[in-house]
């Protein structure tokens, strides 16, 4: 698809959320603060911070899935994904909100609290191997069987443009960032980020080191499976960048950063201690880049970090 066409797709998104979504995707917070509460000493850094991690499902997956069920016919099996666990919660919240039946394919690595939250929004939950690649193929076995809509957790054109709204919503609400960082799993929401802000902004990719997808993937030239573990690989453990995610991040996106797990734990456990936001690890990553100095701002700059998700036992927050 051409940049003009992936915008398209985004307003098309926005427009289908807001008419025929039941209210389900919220419009969040954008939270403008100073870079001095952040230690960072250069003048003039004002850091925005995007509260997605408010958004309905607990996550910025609310967007793409709800897009992608309101994009297509809903067959009486209803819908069925396969999820680390956000994506499995937007699906069976966006299903519950249009009143058709859910089925969630989840590895074995996924929280409990993302599995009670599934089973509160009444989706069937289904233990489908040790990682998200076998809980993926079982899934997909599944849905060969009972022929419900397939709901990817972000390669798919909707979920992707779907995920592109939020960077609609951030320039609404605040104008046009200088740059924007977040967090890479299989790369659905960098790529609808990606696909609206295009080079307006600077978009920068951070991964665990753990869990290095893309970059693995550019270093091989294509997308490559990656083995993936560490303290975000419930929310980053997909072990391929998606297709539409390579694409739009090769023509979009120049600088991919790696953290390591302690960076990552450090900045959550920030944000909650300073801020008093409960967020999951795959949330902290653009915080943890800024404090680690793995991302180092010019003086004057806007930097928005996307708080993507907040679905984490709170009881883990000490």
């Amino acid at each position: 698809m051409s940049a003009a066409d992936w915008r398209a797709s985004i307003e098309a998104a926005a427009s289908r959320l807001r008419e025929q979504g039941r209210g389900f995707v919220r419009e969040t917070p954008l939270w403008k603060l100073s870079g001095s509460l952040f230690g960072i000493s250069q003048p003039g850094v004002e850091v925005w911070l995007k509260l997605e991690h408010l958004q309905a499902s607990g996550s910025f997956k609310a967007r793409g899935m709800m897009n992608r069920l309101l994009s297509n016919t809903i067959p009486a099996s209803g819908a069925i994904v396969a999820s680390g666990g956000n994506a499995g919660i937007a699906t069976a919240g966006a299903a519950q909100a249009l009143g058709v039946h859910c089925e969630v394919y989840l590895p074995e690595l996924s929280s409990e609290a993302k599995r009670a939250r599934l089973r509160a929004l009444g989706a069937q939950v289904v233990i489908g191997g040790a990682a998200y690649s076998d809980a993926l193929a079982a899934c997909l076995a599944r849905q060969r069987e009972s022929a419900a809509l397939l709901t990817h957790a972000y390669d798919q054109q909707e979920v992707v443009a779907g995920a592109g709204t939020l960077g609609r919503e951030i320039e609404g609400q605040g104008g046009l960032p200088d740059s924007v960082l977040v967090s890479v799993g299989g790369g659905g929401l960098i790529g609808g980020l990606a696909a609206w802000f295009e080079r307006r902004a600077r978009v920068v990719a951070l991964e665990p080191e753990l869990a290095p997808t893309l970059l693995r993937a550019r270093e091989a030239g294509q997308p490559v499976d990656v083995e993936v573990s560490g303290i975000a690989a419930d929310s980053l453990g997909a072990r391929r960048i998606g297709n539409f995610a390579w694409e739009l991040t090769q023509a979009h996106v120049g600088d991919a950063l790696l953290l390591p797990d302690a960076a990552i734990r450090c900045a959550q456990l920030w944000l909650w201690k300073e801020l008093k936001l409960a967020v999951e690890p795959a949330a902290a990553l653009p915080l943890a880049a800024l404090q680690s100095g793995a991302y180092q701002p010019r003086s004057g700059e806007k930097i928005c970090l996307i708080i993507c998700g907040a679905n984490v036992d709170p009881g883990t927050l000490n």
